[in-house]
């Protein structure tokens, strides 16, 4: 995201300033110093002797000769002609311009600022100094930043400062008010990356509506547009429209001009897919995604899990299972869910089994809940009611009593609990269900049944099943 961001606001910010440039009559000059310069020449200094001579009076050529070599990143003969432009015409709002952006590229904001807070008091109708100003203020103060932008406001009603503020909230990750300033300017008066950030920003904030929304809007003007390309396939893919995601995805991928594409378009490739229930070709771009590369490990992991859930959806519980313990091994720090899901894949492979291979993977599910107590304490209740639907397909006829010490602690966490969510509560009562039954019909033992019945009732007291067992002998 940061790349886009940079990319963003380097397209954005070109362009204002060649209105800084020379115009045609002194055109000549600028083209040969860029000539001399792209050159670079062991006598670069000779050469431009002549030129400083010849405009030691034009500040606006001296200023496109200092542009010139900052483009090059010859800073010191950038800050020498910027200088030289200041001495012709100390009033040279693009001049002042130039100085900011020399200071923003030493990293020195404020004094940017200060710059380019001198071009708009000398030229307060040129929307570069106010845009530029903004750019860096935001690091200070974004509602700073956006009370300059008013300013410019005020001196050209008719600019559309919002895109402006847009762009400005886009960078400096202030997604919503991005959104709403781009939304109120007219789409027409957009520019391509004033659309771009406005649906990225639509995406980052889940408004997947305005994001489709925006991302067509650019398309029409711009079909092959890959960033919008990328945009409608990630927001359609979101919203569920899948095969609209695939459309996209066909146009970013075979018909976008400069689609760089990386492991994110495979994956929402294959999420597409997937929801269309085109689950060996999601796998393939599941596959090719890791064939990309990462720039952390855990964003390779989380690709790894979303082909064992790929796989789940298919019911290949072997080779869900297997990508899910390959995501385990990969990911920097794996959580009680991860774990969880883990189990559960063992739980629903087991259906497909039989005999000892069904207990197997019952018992594979047993040990990663097991493992889980020592690790999570806080979801002790969790895990063990977990632990005692696993022990009931292992025992489904309760004879061996599998499920007796995690029911058993189950209902002991949760009895203990102040205050009670409903989903304790029927696990409290699906707990005593269990051992009424248990106690009544397979181990006799009324005393023990009568006890299960009581803690049944403190949470369900007109529970009749409680009340006929409290009547036992």
């Amino acid at each position: 995201m940061k790349a886009i961001k940079y990319l963003v606001m380097g397209v954005v910010l070109a362009g204002f300033s060649t209105s800084a440039m020379a115009q045609d009559g002194t055109k000549a000059d600028i083209d040969a110093v860029k000539k001399i310069i792209s050159s670079k020449p062991a006598d670069l200094d000779d050469q431009m002797k002549a030129f400083e001579k010849k405009n030691k009076k034009n500040a606006e050529n001296l200023t496109a000769f200092a542009r010139a070599f900052y483009d090059a990143k010859d800073i010191p003969n950038a800050e020498k002609f910027v200088e030289l432009a200041l001495k012709a015409n100390k009033q040279y709002a693009p001049a002042y311009i130039l100085k900011g952006d020399l200071r923003a590229l030493a990293d020195d904001g404020g004094g940017a600022a200060s710059f380019y807070d001198q071009a708009i008091y000398f030229d307060p109708k040129n929307p570069e100094g106010y845009r530029k100003y903004a750019s860096v203020y935001r690091k200070i103060s974004p509602q700073g930043a956006i009370s300059k932008l008013n300013d410019l406001r005020t001196q050209m009603p008719d600019y559309p400062v919002d895109a402006i503020i847009g762009h400005i909230n886009y960078i400096s990750n202030n997604f919503e008010e991005a959104i709403e300033a781009y939304d109120k300017v007219p789409k027409t008066k957009l520019e391509k990356m004033d659309i771009i950030e406005s649906a990225f920003s639509a995406y980052l904030t889940q408004k997947y509506d305005k994001g489709i929304e925006m991302a067509e809007f650019g398309l029409q003007k711009e079909p092959r547009n890959s960033t919008l390309n990328r945009l409608a396939m990630f927001c359609n893919t979101e919203k569920g429209n899948f095969d609209k995601a695939i459309d996209f995805a066909d146009r970013l991928f075979n018909k976008s001009d400069s689609a760089n594409i990386s492991y994110m378009d495979y994956v929402y490739y294959g999420n597409a897919l997937n929801g269309l229930k085109r689950h060996d070709e999601a796998i393939s771009m599941f596959q090719k995604a890791l064939d990309q590369e990462f720039d952390n490990k855990d964003k390779r992991a989380g690709v790894v899990q979303t082909l064992a859930n790929a796989y789940k959806g298919m019911e290949d519980y072997p080779n869900a299972i297997k990508y899910y313990e390959q995501y385990l091994a990969e990911v920097s720090k794996a959580s009680a869910s991860d774990y969880h899901s883990l189990a559960q894949l063992h739980v629903k492979n087991s259906d497909k089994l039989e005999g000892d291979a069904k207990t197997e993977a019952l018992k594979k599910a047993d040990g990663i809940y097991e493992n889980m107590q020592a690790k999570y304490a806080d979801i002790d209740d969790f895990i063990a009611f977990q632990r005692a639907h696993v022990s009931l397909f292992l025992d489904p006829d309760f004879k061996q009593g599998l499920a007796n010490p995690h029911y058993a602690k189950l209902i002991e966490l949760l009895a203990a609990k102040e205050e009670k969510s409903a989903t304790d509560i029927n696990r409290i009562k699906e707990g005593c269900g269990y051992f009424i039954n248990y106690y009544v019909h397979i181990t006799p033992d009324n005393a023990k049944a009568k006890e299960y019945a009581a803690i049944l009732q403190t949470v369900d007291p007109e529970n009749e099943t409680a009340k006929v067992v409290m009547q036992l002998k």
